[in-house]
């Protein structure tokens, strides 16, 4: 006889027991019009600031309210997670607060910075074990000691008490404002923002529409909606590594299943616009993840008009390290930025014709890698132009192939163009 599988589903008393356990330690977010983006896009937008929290995102919910839960052994014996980012600072400050031990296990390559920000939270009450080149090895390792030394190890979102801390973020936003939400846009990684906040939702505020947003290159919730059960997807993009991973959680999948009203995937280039829109013109420092929300307006501009809208920004851990390549991508995405393999003539001259001939007045080399060739009509190059519109890309190609300095454009070469950015 089959055995049947109930789906658990976090309860509203559930929720509210964790937003008094997490109440000392979790701050009450602002829930903050956006004038901004309230213009842009003729709505009554609102950011629910979850990277002002004092670990700069909402793991410290999950985390505080699965670690108080612990027994008095499993306290005793402490705790083990594996991570490199927001949850990592979740649980080290949840360890010192709570003067639990735990083991905090990361890929060997993490960031000084990552690294240094999670000693900070935990203290002496954390140690902190680099292992492996990626999460996997991290997180097998961590597993490891999890089995031998009878330790508990704090999962960052397939986990109860961590979806009933995410929760918590619900109740907020609720009590936060007077007037009916039409839409909730969250960042979806694992699914444990996604699975507490839309229960509270589909109880308390049923008629309001719960956007979920992954990143293009890790689209695991969008594709086990689609394939009607939990898919572990083979490769993804790790750039927007708040909000990717390769297989949701079991717990989290049935809920987000059942409660979302849809699911968008968003560009990673897109992203990287809105950090440096939300930099430049708000003063606020996201991280990709962060900005994932913020970033599917643009998708639901017309279905939007005239409604209340919250966009939760989950996060601010932003490595200062990786804004050139924030830039990069964002001009990439906005069709700014183009890869060309140039034919250069084996003669004087011929770098100079093509700046004054053949590039734009408003055209900018950016990257340019060449060797000259003994023997050998051409030489190629690499360069890199950055453009002031990107309807100036087709005549700058034009030129370039009417006077014979064409040789490849490397946008769409996979292969290759990695190797550049």
């Amino acid at each position: 006889m089959k055995k049947e599988i109930h789906t658990y589903f976090p309860s509203i008393k559930d929720i509210k027991v964790a937003a008094d356990t997490i109440k000392k330690v979790s701050a009450v977010t602002p829930l903050s019009p956006s004038l901004r983006y309230s213009k842009q896009f003729d709505a009554h937008i609102l950011l629910k600031r979850e990277d002002l929290q004092q670990v700069r995102s909402y793991k410290i919910r999950g985390a505080y309210n699965k670690i108080s839960s612990l027994t008095a052994e499993e306290s005793q014996n402490g705790v083990v997670c594996a991570s490199a980012g927001n949850h990592a600072q979740g649980v080290a400050l949840s360890c010192k607060l709570l003067k639990i031990k735990g083991s905090i296990y990361m890929p060997a390559p993490t960031p000084n910075q990552k690294v240094e920000q999670v000693k900070m939270f935990g203290e002496d009450f954390i140690e902190i074990k680099l292992i492996g080149d990626t999460y996997d090895d991290a997180y097998h390792a961590a597993m490891l000691e999890c089995d031998q030394l009878k330790k508990t190890f704090i999962h960052p979102f397939n986990d109860e008490k961590v979806i009933e801390g995410q929760a918590t973020i619900a109740l907020e936003i609720l009590e936060q404002t007077k007037n009916p939400i039409d839409y909730v846009f969250i960042a979806v990684g694992g699914g444990g923002l996604a699975a507490g906040l839309s229960t509270v939702f589909k109880e308390l505020s049923p008629n309001t529409k719960i956007i979920g947003v992954e990143p293009e290159g890790a689209p695991s919730m969008s594709v086990s909606i689609k394939n009607n059960k939990n898919t572990e997807l083979d490769v993804i993009e790790k750039f927007i590594d708040g909000a990717a991973v390769k297989r949701v959680g079991d717990l989290t999948f049935p809920i987000c299943k059942a409660n979302l009203h849809a699911m968008l995937t968003v560009p990673e280039g897109k992203v990287c616009e809105t950090i440096l829109e939300l930099y430049n013109k708000d003063a606020i420092v996201v991280e990709p993840a962060g900005a994932l929300s913020i970033s599917a307006l643009d998708f639901y501009a017309e279905e939007i008009k005239g409604k209340n809208v919250v966009c939760v920004v989950s996060g601010s851990n932003n490595d200062i390290t990786r804004t050139a390549e924030i830039k990069e991508r964002a001009l990439l995405y906005a069709n700014l930025k183009h890869y060309f393999i140039v034919l250069f003539p084996q003669r004087a001259g011929a770098l100079k014709e093509f700046v004054v001939d053949i590039l734009g007045p408003n055209d900018d080399i950016t990257h340019f890698q060449y060797t000259k060739k003994t023997n050998r009509e051409n030489g190629s190059a690499v360069v890199g132009i950055q453009l002031k519109s990107a309807s100036d890309l087709e005549p700058l190609i034009t030129r370039m192939k009417q006077r014979n300095f064409y040789g490849d454009y490397l946008n769409n070469k996979p292969d290759l163009f990695q190797f550049l950015v």
